[in-house]
């Protein structure tokens, strides 16, 4: 893995066309894709369609971490913390980075880890991004999900003021997903990283 070549910076799917071949390669063993990304961008529901498409597997962290635990993550924020959830999420994605062959989803707070994101350093990681208005129309920035729960709009502002940058560093490839349907996103996705359907 030492001589691996540095990632190449993050492209977005209007640019990523014609990098040379073997872009899209995995690491060996790892992750044929990987999707990162906010809060309701849709990582789970374009993951699923990209495992489809690629006729792999779809694992997503944040299940993995609910099956673990017996309980919602918004339950072990209230009842253990921010500090505990980060603790069994850096767990959940070096086991599933380490077992997953297919499509893996990644919560959205993942990338604030040093290591998750040295873990992520060479794979195909595609950083779904929306802005605040999207956020809005999809999810309505429900009081459903923890760190939202006061000021949904300005805290998902800020949210993404403090992890945009991270997405970006840690991602292969960017796509936008405002006004794209799910299956138009899982599409742009093998585009950037240069995939091709099963």
């Amino acid at each position: 893995m030492s001589d691996a070549p540095e990632p190449a910076p993050p492209r977005s799917a209007a640019d990523s066309r014609g990098a040379g071949p073997g872009a899209g390669d995995p690491a060996p063993g790892g992750p044929r894709v990987v999707l990162i990304g906010p809060m309701g961008v849709g990582k789970s529901t374009v993951g699923a369609l990209l495992a489809e498409r690629l006729g792999t597997g779809y694992r997503d962290t944040d299940a993995d971490i609910v099956a673990a635990e017996g309980r919602e993550i918004s339950d072990i924020f209230v009842e253990d913390g921010e500090p505990r959830f980060r603790e069994l999420e850096r767990a959940a994605v070096r086991a599933a980075v380490a077992e997953h062959t297919g499509v893996l989803a990644l919560g959205g707070g993942a990338i604030l880890d040093r290591g998750t994101r040295e873990l992520l350093s060479g794979l195909p990681v595609a950083y779904l991004s929306m802005d605040v208005e999207e956020a809005v129309r999809r999810v309505g920035l429900n009081t459903a999900r923890p760190l939202l729960a006061v000021n949904p709009r300005r805290q998902w502002r800020e949210l993404m003021d403090a992890r945009r940058h991270l997405y970006t560093e840690a991602a292969r490839v960017v796509v936008a997903t405002d006004g794209r349907t799910p299956g138009e996103v899982a599409q742009a996705v093998l585009d950037a990283l240069e995939w091709k359907d099963a």
